[in-house]
């Protein structure tokens, strides 16, 4: 499952961007395992790989000229967005040092502030490339899931309609990773065996953990506990050390220690899919869900 600002892409655009780096990925987590037969359960075909693509029900529709609402901006953002945004400039001056650090008071409740914030992270190394455009769709994005519920229903039907009997495995990327989790939740009789989160959002505080579908409990340590993802019996958590939207790297805390977090490395684009998809690690969360007995990294965080 994909994550956010892959609107104007489709099923078949992702399924070529990801089903060979997810075969690279369980390759190469594979190559290290002696005496089984991982390699021969690796199809060469994309036809054990499903994508449930939701990417269209964020999609502007056209407009005629002179009609309609136009598109939002800097101006336009709700609370929650200006939240998230504070969140974002918070983790990227702390990994960046090009990137200001903000008064994050002053970032939620100015206007000025919020256009400052998103000239900051277009020039910063994590979001390099994005225009400020493509940045507060984003912040839409995840507000739209989370604020509308035709719009998740919506979402999550994408992913029930493409989960069948032989699913046993789920990756997901980004908002993708909360879109998932959720669908879990809800259906516990799927036969998913894994979940691989990667450069997941799931653990940010107040905007997404304490949102999610069923809500968090307080557990016996006093801390918010989320529920364990339905069926699963394996969840690998992936992210890279400078991912801005995975915000909390170790979700172990906030949903148990069966969750196995490792840190990677993806180069210069941290929250890219691409290097989390050839990555081994996320490659033994995947054949977790397809084989018996895979140990666990040394390298996890």
């Amino acid at each position: 499952m994909h994550g956010i600002g892959q609107q104007l892409k489709g099923q078949e655009t992702i399924r070529a961007e990801w089903s060979s780096r997810l075969r690279d990925g369980a390759r190469l987590a594979a190559s290290g395992l002696a005496g089984t037969e991982v390699a021969e359960r690796l199809s060469d075909t994309d036809t054990d790989i499903g994508f449930a693509f939701y990417g269209d029900a964020f999609r502007q529709p056209g407009q005629t000229l002179g009609v309609g609402d136009p598109l939002p901006t800097a101006a336009d953002l709700t609370e929650y967005e200006r939240e998230l945004l504070s969140e974002w400039w918070r983790v990227a001056a702390e990994t960046d040092p090009a990137v200001v650090r903000a008064d994050e008071r002053t970032l939620v409740r100015a206007p000025r502030a919020v256009q400052t914030a998103l000239r900051v992270l277009s020039g910063s190394a994590f979001f390099a490339g994005l225009s400020e455009r493509a940045m507060i769709g984003n912040l839409v994005q995840v507000r739209r899931y989370f604020t509308e519920p035709q719009t998740r229903a919506a979402i999550q039907q994408r992913v029930a309609d493409s989960v069948d009997g032989g699913t046993r495995v789920i990756v997901a990327h980004s908002l993708g990773s909360v879109i998932a989790y959720e669908a879990l939740c809800a259906h516990p009789e799927w036969p998913v065996r894994a979940l691989v989160t990667l450069g997941s959002p799931l653990g940010v505080p107040n905007l997404i953990f304490d949102r999610l579908r069923p809500a968090p409990v307080a557990a016996a340590d006093g801390r918010r506990r989320g529920a364990w993802p339905g069926s699963v019996s394996a969840w690998a958590n992936v992210a890279d050390a400078g991912d801005v939207v995975a915000l909390v790297k170790d979700l172990r805390p906030l949903f148990g220690p069966r969750v196995v977090s490792s840190i990677v490395h993806n180069g210069a684009k941290a929250h890219d899919v691409r290097p989390y998809l050839t990555a081994p690690e996320t490659g033994r969360g995947i054949l977790a869900g397809l084989v018996d007995d895979v140990p666990e990294s040394d390298h996890g965080g």
